[in-house]
């Protein structure tokens, strides 16, 4: 949600400042702006829409030059998206433009405040107060201005600072939201994202709460709240930007559907060792535990209702799954016999790590399953599991939530290991069964070569349900989040038995109904709940394992997936619907990569 991105050095930044904003529109955003600092003044560009817009204002503008700038794509929360709200904002003197990601909560106060000494704003931003308060505390030191700014405001932020008195010198901050600094020879730069950084330099430092970073050509600084000097490791980052292009493919999405064997096999393989789970990460004792919990949001907190299942069958131990936002505004029971297992892909998600910040302050031991290294939700957990997936750039998750998924089966079939649930042949046996995802994977896109002509004989659904039983119903969530989020139909997952309770009502001649028949313990009762659908005119779109010829009699259309074992079967029946999704959202002429009001890593509540 929003990026930011700045450069310091001896090439030309806005160049550099517009590429790393390129890289940056999957986190969504509906404006863009780039600031300078040009000798002794500030200059600065904005548009409306897509960062293209902005180029094209650049290319227009031969005399914007400068070595050291900021640049910004905006999501608004407070004020519409306008050339005004978007970001840089510059103070009412011109001599500071900062960029923000974030919410300061106490904004209007501090307008308030400032207004009272006769300071104008000009936009309806809660970011405006930032520079101009930082000006209003400017007495000839840059960075003591900065903290003392940073000091009144309440909320979250990542912050980057010019200053037209302060030629190549940035000054960073960040409270709540990500902030990297990328490290390179006569040149240095931050972002709110590696992919902006990446095609320039591997060699990042992660800021932490409550840090300022000082940013020149030659040096890069940190001090922590009170001033102090700190040092900071430097992290190297492993993939290279063709990890995060579209390698041929017209979309991120598809790619990225695409790559989930690869995925899944980065994310199981350095974790097996002799037929056993090793999760080297954890030292836990999980027979202290009477009680799970999963939190979450999104696609995350759908893994996680497939999480609760796989982990309850196998340990035998009380697990619930909730959403985050909910989780964070009640008074959860838990103490320190409860294990609070946190998943988000980004590891930035404000409402989990609120929720998970509220489970921990009642005892409770915090586990994260992310994919982003260095990430907030994983410095905060107590023990950490990460995905492997590599960048996810789509917004729409693929990859990212199956990845968190077998993630959560291999920590069940080890956490039954440890308290002695589960039977060594049957330990063994689901050991082999998770080591033949990846290529189960595979299967699973060979299959289903004709999704993209179910996609076109169906686009056109104003609205659809998605049913199913136990871990069909799980996986039904997220297929129906999957075509709401990146075709803009309205699409509802229902537990099948739940039908006759009310949603029947709502089946009309022609209305589509996906159904989900991989959980085969129910499959009779599933094809009976499809039976009772198709009475009332409805069409079938069924997703069933591979062989199932019972199914064809049923359904109007089959999308067909190898045989897995029922509590793996989640990780490999939800790949078809991902196409299905891709190929409709592509057949209503969507944007698919950045759906409408949507971000990748949502950092405000």
């Amino acid at each position: 949600m929003c990026g930011i991105t700045g450069y310091t050095g001896f090439n030309q930044a806005g160049p550099i400042l517009l590429e790393g904003l390129k890289r940056l529109e999957y986190r969504g955003y509906d404006s863009a702006g780039i600031a300078v600092q040009d000798e002794s003044e500030i200059k600065m560009l904005k548009a409306t829409g897509k960062v293209s817009h902005l180029v094209e204002k650049f290319e227009a503008t031969p005399d914007f030059t400068g070595v050291c700038g900021i640049g910004h794509t905006r999501w608004a929360t407070h004020g519409i998206p306008s050339d005004t709200n978007a970001h840089p904002h510059l103070s009412a003197d011109g001599k500071f433009a900062v960029v923000h990601n974030g919410i300061i909560e106490n904004f209007a106060e501090i307008r308030a405040e400032l207004q009272k000494y006769g300071i104008e704003f000009k936009s309806e931003t809660d970011t405006e107060v930032i520079v101009q308060l930082l000006a209003y505390n400017y007495k000839g030191n840059f960075k003591m201005a900065l903290m003392k700014t940073i000091a009144r405001l309440e909320g979250s932020y990542a912050i980057g600072v010019i200053s037209a008195d302060h030629p190549g010198t940035i000054l960073a901050a960040r409270l709540s939201s990500p902030l990297i600094i990328g490290i390179g020879i006569g040149e240095n730069y931050f972002a709110s994202d590696i992919t902006a950084l990446v095609s320039n330099t591997k060699n990042v430092i992660d800021m932490d709460d409550g840090e300022v970073a000082e940013i020149t050509p030659e040096e890069v600084k940190f001090y922590d709240h009170a001033g102090r000097e700190i040092n900071k490791e430097i992290r190297h980052i492993t993939w290279d930007i063709a990890s995060a292009e579209k390698s041929g493919y017209e979309h991120f999405m598809l790619k990225e559907i695409m790559e989930q064997p690869q995925a899944l096999k980065a994310t199981i393989e350095p974790r097996v060792k002799d037929e056993s789970i090793v999760l080297d990460e954890l030292n836990l004792d999980m027979k202290k535990f009477n009680r799970i919990h999963i939190t979450a949001c999104g696609s995350a907190y759908h893994a996680g209702c497939v999480g609760r299942g796989i982990i309850e069958s196998l340990c035998r131990i009380p697990v619930e799954a909730e959403v985050a936002s909910e989780l964070r505004y009640r008074d959860p029971i838990m103490d320190e016999k409860t294990l609070v297992i946190v998943i988000s892909q980004s590891g930035e998600t404000a409402d989990t790590i609120a929720a998970m910040k509220e489970c921990r302050s009642k005892g409770a031991t915090i586990l994260a399953i992310v994919n982003v290294v260095g990430s907030s939700i994983a410095k905060l957990a107590d023990y950490c599991l990460y995905t492997w997936a590599g960048p996810e750039i789509a917004v729409a998750t693929t990859k990212g939530y199956t990845t968190q998924v077998v993630l959560l089966a291999m920590f069940a079939v080890w956490a039954a290991g440890e308290m002695k649930t589960i039977s060594q042949g049957a330990y063994i046996s689901m050991v082999k069964d998770i080591m033949r995802l990846p290529e189960r994977a595979q299967r699973a896109l060979d299959l289903n070569s004709r999704v993209k002509t179910m996609a076109e004989k169906y686009f056109d659904n104003s609205s659809l349900f998605f049913i199913g039983r136990n871990m069909d119903y799980a996986v039904a969530l997220e297929g129906s989040l999957k075509l709401k989020e990146i075709s803009y139909l309205h699409s509802e997952a229902y537990a099948a038995g739940e039908l006759k309770h009310g949603t029947i009502a709502l089946i009309e001649p022609g209305r589509l109904v996906v159904a989900l028949c991989c959980y085969e313990k129910l499959l009779d009762k599933t094809i009976s709940n499809i039976q009772q659908v198709k009475a009332r005119g409805a069409r079938v779109l069924a997703v069933a394992h591979e062989g199932n010829r019972a199914i064809f009699t049923e359904a109007d259309d089959v999308l067909s997936v190898p045989v897995t074992d029922p509590l793996l079967v989640p990780v490999i029946e939800i790949i078809p619907l991902q196409l299905f999704a891709y190929y409709v959202a592509k057949k209503n002429g969507c944007d698919i990569d950045k759906p409408k009001n949507l971000a990748k890593s949502v950092t405000v509540e």
